[in-house]
């Protein structure tokens, strides 16, 4: 709840003797982008009433009042707020001058290389120890600054803090917990893909592969999504934010950083479908139907030349205002618009931002788009409907019937579907095409959206799994070929080395939506395969795989690459929206675990070898336990099928009902298996 960074650090003196020693906390000013440019204008001073060293940067067009502070317990404190000085000539940070002296110099002010450096001496005795507690923050103003030094003083402050963190992530986490015969897969879900979630994705908005603080519009509703079991507020608090983010035309901001606002305009055409999805996913997991009567203003700013594909600026804040249930619709309404083969026009990009030249002269459609449209309709009739919004609830449905129809006649390339057609009616995804002859999204989304040919469908994925899952390498390639060789001009896509990130790469939001289509199917084996080959929990068994991947095994990688010598490399991790989808798949997918208001529903998607698996759903005050069992044929009863009971009463439906009753729930759903697809004794 503060912008404060605490260092903590003991030392303990066990050598013999007793000794003089000193501690230094010391910090660089940026306080803007880069520090090149900012450093002429920070100045620095010692607070007459806290005794912080403050640093301040009033050239910061967007944090001009802003004050940051760096500040230690000890009033024998030295400081000093020149950096040369600190480092001394030609010094460095392995060695600097200031610390062959007795105490810093004092030194603060403008016209400095600016720095913060405080140092504490303090004596141990042969046996004694001794904390020290620097804090580092920034307040709104000198005002906020002061009441925070005030604040967080004191070595109580710290671990204070760090107990309240320890106890927001455990409730948080703690929310869903799961036990089942994979350890790789408890790992993940109870606790690393939530926290990537969360704490990177939404709250930093920043990684190692990426510094930028921004919100992508697309990004983050996809990321908040994937949090209705755990932490709804904050997808409650998302939906209006983006809302918050919509121009009159219907069209948002791909990406914009706050408090300003300052982003980029696209004509990428899936952003704005995102909010009307999510919006149906909070609504239908938590019946929280009043956040649709919210009113949230719109933007107002100049529309996307025809000649340029983004521009970026400071939109004003328009004077019109709706609920959220109507900047929804105006999302939808905006996606109603579709090229001569009735498929929806790709703009400068859909969710696959590098193919910005397909259909940059306006005509370009996109064949992924249309199943994704063809979800968010479907998702979002019921919801008119139950808004008495009879007019539009009818519209969707009739557009999600007639591009259903489109999407068969003109997405099918014989043995999958196409992923789209450039602005002169050349089709990308076709056999007929040297590069990129098949995607994966479309025929992912074939499935998901529901609206394709089941058999059709089903030789799509087909095709997927035999053209892009790459079993020896442990990869799901996103498209293949990748681009290289032909004359088609996608977009930036191709500024990418082949087999590398979007161009050909496993990037893992297409190669979890594989696994969720295998699923969907019921298609235990290949969805379990896929979710273990993405796991990065399978890419650390041995010492050989740890130094192919080369990233973190417990949070997701955006991409791995598919190209000698690298094949099995991981990128870009941490800052990618496939942690929440992973959760998404790990959990409602393969474990079957779905929120409906006061309703929780079960259909496991198990392999057929698991004996049982148990999991803790946390509802207000309340703990359901839920035990899930699999049994053969034969083994309890003969009938295959699936028996619900909580406390030992059978639950009508197959539904659990949601009590915050401050209890214990004892809920066993048993399974009874096919005898073809009994385990084995």
């Amino acid at each position: 709840d503060a912008a404060v960074k605490f260092s903590v650090l003991k030392v303990r003196n066990v050598s013999g003797v007793a000794r003089n020693l000193s501690a230094t906390g010391y910090v660089e000013w940026v306080l803007g982008d880069l520090r090149a440019k900012s450093t002429m204008h920070v100045i620095t001073e010692i607070d007459p009433l806290t005794g912080a060293l403050l640093a301040r940067n009033a050239y910061n067009g967007e944090f001009a009042s802003r004050i940051a502070f760096l500040d230690v317990d000890d009033a024998a404190r030295s400081w000093s707020g020149d950096r040369a000085e600190f480092l001394g000539r030609n010094g460095s940070m392995g060695a600097p001058a200031a610390l062959g002296r007795s105490h810093l110099s004092g030194k603060v002010g403008a016209a400095l290389d600016p720095c913060g450096a405080i140092q504490v001496p303090f004596a141990l005795a042969d046996g004694e120890e001794r904390e020290l507690v620097f804090r580092l923050g920034v307040g709104d103003s000198l005002a906020d600054a002061r009441a925070m030094v005030h604040r967080f003083r004191g070595g109580i402050a710290g671990a204070e803090a760090l107990q309240a963190v320890h106890t927001f992530w455990r409730k948080t986490l703690g929310a869903v917990q799961v036990s089942t015969p994979d350890r790789s897969l408890d790992v993940l879900v109870n606790g690393w893909l939530v926290y990537q979630t969360i704490a990177c994705r939404l709250w930093a908005r920043s990684g190692y592969y990426q510094s930028g603080g921004a919100f992508g519009f697309r990004d983050q509703l996809q990321d908040v999504m994937a949090l209705v079991h755990t932490t709804p507020q904050l997808v409650r608090d998302h939906l209006l934010l983006c809302a918050g983010r919509q121009f009159l035309e219907g069209d948002v901001q791909h990406w914009w950083h706050p408090p300003s606002g300052r982003g980029v305009r696209t004509r990428c055409s899936d952003d704005f479908l995102w909010l009307p999805l999510a919006t149906c996913r909070y609504v239908n997991a938590t019946g929280d139907t009043g956040v649709l009567d919210v009113v949230v203003p719109y933007l107002d700013g100049r529309q996307v030349n025809p000649e340029d594909d983004s521009y970026y600026d400071l939109p004003a804040r328009s004077p019109v205002v709706s609920d959220l249930y109507q900047h929804c619709a105006r999302a939808l309404q905006r996606g109603l618009r579709f090229g001569e083969h009735g498929l929806p026009l790709i703009g400068t990009g859909d969710w696959n931002d590098g193919m910005n030249m397909v259909g940059t002269g306006g005509r370009g459609e996109s064949v992924w788009l249309g199943f994704f449209l063809c979800e968010v309709l479907g998702r979002f009739a019921p919801l008119a409907l139950a808004r008495g919004d009879r007019e539009f609830a009818a519209e969707c449905l009739s557009a999600r019937d007639t591009l259903a129809r489109k999407l068969e006649e003109h997405g099918w390339d014989g043995e999958w579907y196409r992923r789209a057609y450039f602005d002169d009616g050349v089709p990308l995804g076709s056999a007929g095409n040297v590069d990129c002859r098949i995607d994966s999204i479309a025929q992912s989304w074939s499935v998901l959206s529901g609206v394709a040919d089941p058999a059709r469908a089903r030789m799509a994925m087909n095709a997927l799994d035999e053209r892009l899952v790459r079993r020896a390498d442990g990869i799901v390639q996103l498209l293949d070929p990748p681009f290289d060789k032909s004359s088609l001009d996608p977009g930036y896509i191709r500024g990418y080395v082949p087999g590398v990130r979007e161009n050909g790469g496993q990037y893992t939001h297409g190669a979890i939506w594989a696994a969720m289509a295998f699923a969907a199917q019921s298609d235990h084996r290949r969805a379990w395969e896929l979710a273990t080959m993405i796991n990065p929990l399978s890419h650390a068994g041995s010492p050989r795989a740890v130094a192919r991947y080369k990233v973190e095994p417990y949070v997701i990688a955006a991409d791995v690459y598919a190209v000698s010598p690298h094949t099995g490399r991981g990128g870009w991790s941490w800052y990618t929206g496939s942690a929440g989808w992973m959760y998404r798949l790990l959990l409602e997918s393969l474990l079957g675990l779905t929120r409906e208001g006061a309703t929780l529903r079960l259909a496991p998607c198990l392999p057929p070898a698991w004996r049982t698996f148990g999991m803790r759903y946390a509802f207000g005050n309340a703990a359901y336990h839920i035990t899930v069992e699999q049994r053969q044929a034969g083994e309890l009863t003969d009938h295959a099928g699936m028996q619900l009971t909580e406390n030992g009463r059978a639950l009508p439906g197959m539904a659990i009902p949601l009590v915050a009753d401050g209890s214990d729930h004892q809920v066993q759903l048993l399974i009874v298996l096919p005898a073809a697809l009994s385990p084995p004794a």
